[in-house]
């Protein structure tokens, strides 16, 4: 499931569900979680373990913030339904818009992918901003509240459901608070499949694919004029690939990154020698031409993929929910994460919309996991080109990865080519546009 084949927000669907839901987390899974909840709850109190800052900064609980994120269209277009005029909030506090049929050079099997014949509308800024202008959306809102310094504790449960939550304020103080529905939104670490463990419930299956991922950011001045990104993705068998994104305050944000072991360096020289190694000059040159912002390398590293199947389980606690990268968390070299948080939100509007608290939870864990199948086929297949890459296979992916190098070979020179990629990649529309016959033509007819 895509943006193509969901049916998009309406804020006049739901009408009052319950007095309060809590959201854990208040990060973009959570916020956008909470601006659909406010639609149907008196109350939605969203609770972040980390002190909320007043301007855009990354924080400590989220050591990937320092790094690149990208806005794909699915995001882009859900934030605009859920917030009109975010575009335009973003723009104005220093984000940018790209055309990424003529401003994203993608660089892969030899070359770059020739110029799509559309518009494709793409927002870049800092991770820190994203977060920043959807936190100051949500302030809009009279019903909800955004707490910071607040540490989860455990949850509470009545007749095999939860119903509230007990966890530290900012001042050490152990308290509770009821909720008509709690949603897990604290990202991959977390402690809700422990909790269903130790609480007589089934965990979820995980799979896990290992792809021994380490990156490495920094930030460099950027001429106001220069308003492209750069995109070289690691391809077999080079386990090296970087990216440039522009971002505010004339910067470039350049993030290296190295699959299998192949450890991105720590240390500015290192640096400079791994941009040296990519196979097209300009990250080396932008990290030696431009100043370097940083204060220091932002190292993070990315062991596997996971994936946790909710939807496959026979019993779970009514009021609680999970969401973002509690149920899967990819390879962040494909940008998706926050994208997919904004669909998890619009699958929840619509979930609440239909039956509103009854049987929420397989409703949900259903419908995300149809999100979860497209995107894990994309993120996951492309890492199996790699023949390190150990755990469970996607049915088909070796097929499909030969057929979509083929396609990228033949996007060197046939821009409708590079859109169709483009707009599975944005989470626009599903795979299977690949496959319509007039893509397959331009793929594997004889290039002369």
């Amino acid at each position: 499931m895509t943006l193509q084949n969901i049916e998009r927000y309406s804020s006049d669907r739901i009408t009052t569900i319950g007095d309060r839901a809590v959201v854990l987390g208040g990060s973009m899974a959570g916020l956008c979680a909470a601006r659909v909840l406010a639609d149907g709850f008196d109350e939605v109190v969203v609770l972040e373990r980390d002190p909320l800052p007043e301007e855009p900064e990354s924080r400590d609980g989220v050591p990937q913030s320092a790094h690149p994120h990208v806005m794909l269209e699915a995001g882009r277009a859900t934030l605009e339904d859920f917030f009109p005029g975010f575009g335009e909030h973003l723009l104005s506090a220093g984000g940018l818009m790209i055309d990424a049929a003529t401003d994203m050079q993608y660089y892969a099997r030899g070359d770059f992918l020739a110029d799509g014949p559309a518009r494709l509308p793409m927002y870049c800024a800092t991770r820190a901003l994203f977060e920043h202008a959807v936190r100051q959306q949500i302030a809009t809102f009279v019903n909800v509240q955004q707490r910071g310094r607040c540490q989860f504790l455990d949850y509470i449960v009545t007749d095999d459901a939860v119903t509230g939550i007990i966890f530290r304020t900012a001042n050490g103080t152990e308290t509770s608070l009821s909720a008509d529905l709690v949603v897990d939104a604290t990202g991959r670490t977390s402690r809700t499949p422990a909790w269903l463990n130790a609480n007589g419930y089934t965990a979820p299956e995980v799979d896990k694919v290992t792809v021994d991922v380490t990156y490495g950011t920094i930030r460099v001045e950027r001429q106001p004029s220069a308003r492209y990104s750069l995109f070289v993705p690691p391809t077999p068998p080079r386990t090296r690939g970087g990216a440039a994104i522009p971002v505010e305050n004339d910067q470039w944000e350049v993030i290296f990154q190295g699959i299998h072991g192949d450890d991105v360096p720590t240390n500015e020289r290192g640096v400079i020698e791994f941009a040296e190694s990519l196979p097209i000059p300009n990250f080396a040159q932008l990290v030696t031409s431009r100043r370097w912002v940083s204060d220091e390398i932002h190292c993070y590293p990315f062991p596997s993929s996971i994936r946790r199947r909710f939807e496959a389980l026979a019993h779970f606690p009514n009021g609680l929910l999970v969401t973002g990268d509690a149920i899967a968390s990819f390879n962040p070299i494909y940008g998706q994460g926050m994208s997919v948080a904004t669909l998890d939100a619009l699958v929840l509007h619509h979930a609440l919309a239909v039956n509103g608290l009854e049987r929420l939870a397989p409703r949900f864990f259903n419908q995300t996991a149809e999100i979860i199948d497209s995107v894990w086929k994309i993120a996951v297949g492309a890492d199996f080109k790699f023949p390190q890459t150990s755990g469970p296979k996607p049915t088909g992916t070796d097929i499909f990865n030969r057929y979509t190098s083929r396609l990228i070979q033949q996007a060197h020179s046939d821009g409708v080519l590079t859109d169709a990629f483009y707009r599975v990649f944005r989470l626009e529309q599903p795979p299977m546009l690949l496959l319509r016959p007039s893509i397959m033509w331009r793929v594997v007819r004889p290039t002369l």
